[in-house]
């Protein structure tokens, strides 16, 4: 891991680096009003939420990507959080 891993982007998936592709964060950036962004319409589970490093939690999005590939079992299913408490 560099120090570059660690920089907190919020218009990058906290996961996997990539673009998140959040309309709040696009409409923050450009100031063009966005639609709402498919992240406060997805529940996320806590496993997938326990994959972000602690420094980085709250600050962006999870992708679409990660949040779809991430699952979770019977025994734990997904609580009623949303990836970034930041917007």
């Amino acid at each position: 891991m560099t120090a570059d891993d660690n920089l907190i982007d919020p218009t990058r998936c906290p996961i996997c680096r990539r673009t998140n592709q959040c309309a709040m964060e696009i409409e923050k950036t450009t100031g063009i009003a966005q639609g709402a962004c498919w992240c406060t319409q997805v529940v996320f589970s806590q496993p997938l939420l326990d994959r972000i490093a602690p420094a980085q939690r709250g600050t962006a999005c999870v992708c679409h990507a990660c949040a779809t590939a991430a699952p979770f079992s019977e025994t734990d299913p997904p609580k009623e959080q949303h990836a970034n408490v930041s917007h």
